[in-house]
């Protein structure tokens, strides 16, 4: 897994560069291998690099053509000069090597997987018909759709993520978080809320339902970002959090459901309980009792890559559905403060009310770099910014 840094409170890959910066310029393919040479060229064709009467080579400026895992700087790809020009698209290796559900395949248009080869949208950078195309799996109903399953006896959607080795659907919508059912709160306060002195605080981060029109409810996947939609935020026990979100949603939701997001303070106040400890559990850190760290970034696990262009795909559905990625709400029993508000530190950042943009506590991969447990704050992001770590819960007033 790539280190991480500290910029400016933002979670950023360092990434390992080996060899210098690459240029692509018209030159022979390399003819130690015709095939590849020739899906490179139908990648940058398919791109809009090149013509489809350009020939693509590679130089490294050093006479090698070595791989490259990823840019120091973590940016989102090398910038590429072809022929006088020069424009920003992947790293030519990264971005023909791709993997599904642990199999290896190249970025290739969808007209040209065919035969005994399916293409697999959501594992490669570009148009939406350059696609991963790999070998056809030998278990055909693990390639069938979603729905196509659950016509056949099984409910996938009502499932959630696959845990039986098969691939993940980007564009799938599971629906695990089917119950709209709050605990009752503490004295002077909402469903599924603990009393923190004058306010309250959800007891679990917040999951989402739909709000139709006629105001009835319905069950929302928690891996997609909900857009414009009319939300409602939940405090509920085992359910999957809602991560994919905006700061600007998160209040709407919580306003829905006559909460409000959590002044600064008030999140700080909620995590770090009465004796203001830097951990909800108490003052040492106590790996593994919340959802605080992870061996491997998501991305690269996904994605089979270190190169930089996985970084600009963070809002992929498939990521928090990964085995040992996010956890249910309430599931580490000692991830508590001792006025029973769950999942503080990791999980997911939780967004405040805030209006320059901050989200607290760290998440599953990371609750170190900016700040330890409750003092975790990223800041470097608006409200309008979302990708699959961010996540909240709300406060209300005690009444």
């Amino acid at each position: 897994m790539p280190a991480l840094r500290k910029v400016r409170g933002v979670h950023t890959p360092r990434l390992t560069q080996r060899g210098l910066r690459r240029t692509i310029r018209p030159v022979t393919p390399p003819a130690r291998n015709a095939r590849c040479a020739f899906a490179r060229a139908a990648f940058f064709v398919a791109m809009g690099v090149v013509g489809c009467g350009g020939e693509i080579g590679l130089d490294d400026g050093a006479g090698g053509d070595g791989a490259v895992d990823g840019v120091g700087d973590g940016s989102a790809g090398d910038a590429i000069a072809v022929g006088d020009g020069a424009r920003d698209v992947p790293d030519l290796d990264a971005a023909l090597a791709c993997a599904v559900g642990g199999v290896r395949g190249v970025c290739l248009p969808v007209t040209m997987c065919t035969g005994d080869r399916a293409p697999t949208p959501g594992f490669c950078p570009g148009p939406v018909d350059v696609q991963c195309c790999t070998t056809r799996r030998a278990d055909a109903s693990m390639d069938a759709p979603t729905d196509a399953r659950a016509d056949a006896g099984g409910d996938a959607a009502a499932d959630g993520p696959p845990t039986d080795g098969g691939r993940c659907d980007p564009m799938a919508m599971p629906l695990p978080n089917r119950d709209f059912t709050e605990a009752p709160g503490d004295v002077g306060c909402p469903n599924g809320m603990a009393r923190i002195g004058t306010f309250c605080v959800d007891r679990y981060e917040a999951m989402l339902a739909l709000v139709n029109t006629d105001g009835t409810l319905s069950p929302w996947s928690p891996y997609f970002n909900p857009g414009t939609r009319r939300m409602r935020a939940f405090s509920i026990r085992g359910v999957v959090p809602q991560g994919y979100i905006n700061g600007v949603q998160a209040q709407a939701a919580c306003r829905d459901a006559g909460k409000r997001l959590c002044l600064d303070a008030e999140w700080l106040r909620a995590c770090r309980g009465p004796s203001n400890t830097v951990y909800p559990y108490g003052g040492t850190r106590m790996p593994g009792v919340c959802n605080d760290a992870r061996s491997m970034h998501p991305a690269v696990e996904y994605f089979g890559t270190t190169a930089s262009w996985i970084y600009s795909m963070i809002d992929n559905a498939c990521l928090n559905q990964l085995p040992a990625s996010l956890a249910r709400s309430g599931d580490r029993t000692g991830c508590v403060t001792v006025e029973g508000a769950f999942d503080m530190m990791g999980n997911l950042h939780e967004w405040t009310a805030e209006p320059a943009g901050t989200f607290r506590g760290g998440f599953y991969v990371d609750t170190r770099i900016n700040g330890d447990g409750c003092l975790y704050a990223t800041t470097a992001h608006d409200t309008s910014h979302s990708d699959y770590s961010t996540g909240f819960r709300c406060c209300a007033d005690a009444r």
